[in-house]
């Protein structure tokens, strides 16, 4: 996916989950976060970022805050842009030969972010961004998620009632090590996460190439549960 209207940046602070204050050619410019994760490790003072210039005379943020450089990393840490790029990369043969995608499908409580039939099968797929990484290894959730512990039940009960289930893990870097579940942040969604595993879902990672501008799915990156 890529994005238009891009403009460097250095990042200054960030008064609440919304918004951040960016310098940008000289001057303070208050720019919508595109991301309500705590996503304190990729924003220190200083920080260069690439925020994206809108053209909505209306809106009461003339920027977003997109991509950040974090050591020799360009991190995107748009929230929206894992299920853009998972959607190309389904489209693009990344699953193989899929029929009928549909994004935002209901099944039992949880609303999942696709669903699409392979050999003949009704399938699941969920996408979950990462954009926590320490020393190569990424971890997820960086943040308590009821709501991804939630989702990973409800696929693994569809996987035991013989439909496809599927996560997806959406890294936004890339030439990481592996991925693994944060504990410490959330030991609900780890058990979740290993119950699915051991219960037919099938768990994925998949690193992305990243520019100040695009980010693509690249290649798949090991899981360590």
């Amino acid at each position: 996916m890529r994005y238009e209207n891009m403009i460097p940046g250095t990042f200054l602070s960030r008064p609440n989950r919304f918004i951040a204050h960016i310098e940008i050619d000289g001057q303070l410019e208050i720019c919508h976060v595109k991301n309500t994760g705590r996503c304190r490790e990729l924003l220190p003072p200083g920080a260069k970022v690439w925020c994206q210039q809108s053209g909505n005379p209306n809106r009461k943020t003339k920027f977003d805050l997109i991509t950040v450089q974090k050591g020799h990393r360009l991190i995107n840490m748009d929230s929206q842009a894992p299920n853009a790029t998972a959607k190309e990369w389904l489209l693009a043969g990344g699953l193989g030969e899929i029929e009928d995608l549909r994004p935002e499908t209901t099944y039992g409580e949880s609303r999942f972010d696709f669903s699409f039939r392979k050999d003949g099968r009704l399938c699941f797929l969920e996408v979950k961004g990462v954009t926590l990484e320490d020393d190569g290894v990424c971890a997820f959730p960086d943040a308590p998620t009821a709501r991804g512990a939630k989702h990973l039940r409800e696929l693994t009960e569809a996987a035991k009632k013989g439909f496809g289930a599927y996560v997806l893990f959406v890294i936004q870097m890339a030439d990481v090590k592996y991925l693994r579940p944060h504990d410490e942040t959330d030991p609900a969604f780890g058990a979740a996460l290993r119950h699915a595993g051991e219960n037919g879902v099938n768990i994925l990672a998949m690193d992305c190439a990243v520019t100040e501008s695009t980010m693509d799915i690249r290649l798949p990156v090991l899981v360590r549960l």
